[in-house]
């Protein structure tokens, strides 16, 4: 490994502003090991190499270089979101390939704090599964090349696990950020609605979709979700002791949960009873209505980001998941479902500060063709490894996935954390607490074997 892939985001900005190494050279190391590791991964769908050396200077020579939170980090930027002079194509051949006139708000934010766009990061089509393959690749976890990444900011977390950006930029529709943190040892944090600015697809997915941060370290998260949120979330320096449920039962009926991840959930409710916060066994009232609530948004929000694009160049599975959806948008549009899930779980929320879950029932599926398989068959897959994330995107409730634990495989286990509004940087000094305590290895070693 070189000297800067590998660091943490904090550390080499660190150095940057200390004068021991430029933003050049450290961009310079991790296109090097992009171009030596991502043939395996296939976590980028575009890499920005010269101009990214090129913007690399630019930071190098700014006045306020010592004042930048991100100076010099490389970042990656998943395919949903604009980048200036670059197509994003949403992961699909249905979107035209041309270069964008501007950068959203996010990613001008990660440049104004002297962060560098190495590349945009693959994804499913129209970001719509959890696992991340199709037209331009399939983004593989590096801890287990043969298990998918995870989706739909899959090819996002596959960067960061495998070292070839210490950040990068996803965002969370039905978990789009914590089922691939989960599955590459990641942590991230969906902020609740209205922290970080959205401005994703054709209406956020009626306003479920959150953009956010993944990272290796707590340190890292609350650095970068600092800058995209313009403001900051400081951890206390005596954090106080919270009333926190465990609930390793999933909420939809009928799925079950693998031993390593209700494992995970256990042991991670033993360390932070030891360290003095108050943990209970509980049941949240999901209701069992639920399952219909999520699919019936899950699908039109599809329906309504597929409507103005060619359907002969949409995969099957993406034309099925639209067409279902389209019955269903008048329905979500009044927002009934979701305010109805949110008066029910609201006087949980007053008993409990903090819901502690499974960040998944199980492992993510293989590798492979997903976008060349059946709907339904897709859609019981991934319903099945990830039922804990879907609840907190209808309720615009924060939320975030904490590494924890290892699966048999040796790759990472993780736990998910849930808290009312506004308490992203409650949810942060926990994640911080469980770091401390039971701390997790940054990157995944597969990724550097031959």
């Amino acid at each position: 490994m070189s000297s800067w892939a590998g660091r943490t985001a904090a550390e080499i900005a660190a150095a940057v502003h200390e004068k021991r190494v430029t933003p050049r050279e450290v961009v310079a190391e991790h296109l090097a090991r992009i171009e030596r590791l991502d043939g395996r991964i296939e976590a980028f769908r575009a890499v920005r190499a010269r101009a990214a050396l090129a913007e690399a200077e630019e930071v190098g020579s700014r006045a306020d270089l010592a004042e930048l939170p991100l100076a010099g980090v490389p970042v990656a930027v998943k395919d949903n979101l604009s980048v200036r002079g670059e197509a994003h194509r949403d992961g699909t051949a249905a979107t035209p390939d041309t270069p964008a006139a501007e950068d959203h708000v996010t990613v001008a934010r990660l440049r104004a704090a002297g962060a560098v766009v190495v590349g945009l990061t693959n994804v499913p089509e129209l970001c719509v599964f959890g696992t991340t393959e199709g037209v331009y690749g399939t983004s593989r976890n590096p801890w287990d090349t043969t298990r998918t990444a995870g989706g739909s900011s899959g090819g996002s977390a596959a960067a960061v696990a495998a070292a070839l950006v210490p950040l990068a930029l996803g965002n969370d529709g039905m978990g789009s950020l914590r089922i691939p943190a989960a599955n590459c040892g990641l942590v991230t944090l969906k902020a609740g609605h209205g922290v970080v600015p959205a401005g994703i697809g054709n209406g956020d997915w009626f306003g479920m979709s959150e953009n956010g941060p993944l990272a290796t370290t707590v340190e890292d998260l609350r650095l970068m979700l600092g800058v995209l949120a313009d403001t900051e979330f400081p951890l206390p320096a005596d954090p106080p002791r919270r009333s926190i449920a465990v609930a390793p039962r999933s909420p939809l009926a009928g799925v079950s949960v693998s031993k390593p991840y209700a494992t995970a959930v256990r042991e991670a409710a033993g360390v932070l009873a030891r360290a003095g916060h108050r943990v209970r066994l509980a049941r949240p009232p999901y209701p069992a209505s639920l399952g219909v609530t999520a699919i019936q948004h899950w699908t039109a929000g599809t329906a309504v980001d597929a409507a103005a694009l060619d359907p002969a160049r949409l995969a099957r599975r993406t034309r099925v998941h639209a067409a279902v959806g389209r019955r269903f948008v008048g329905t979500v549009r009044t927002g009934a479902g979701r305010d109805r899930l949110r008066a029910r779980l609201t006087p949980f929320f007053t008993e409990y500060d903090v819901l502690l879950t499974p960040a998944l029932a199980r492992r993510s599926p293989e590798a492979g063709p997903w976008h060349e398989r059946g709907w339904l068959r897709n859609v019981l897959v991934n319903s099945a490894y990830s039922p804990f994330t879907p609840p907190w995107n209808l309720t615009g409730w924060p939320a975030m996935s904490v590494p924890f634990g290892t699966l048999p495989s040796g790759a990472p286990c993780a736990v998910q954390l849930v808290g009312r509004p506004g308490t992203e940087a409650d949810l942060l000094a926990l994640a911080a607490e469980l770091e401390e305590l039971r701390p997790w290895q940054r990157t995944a070693p597969v990724a550097d074997q031959p």
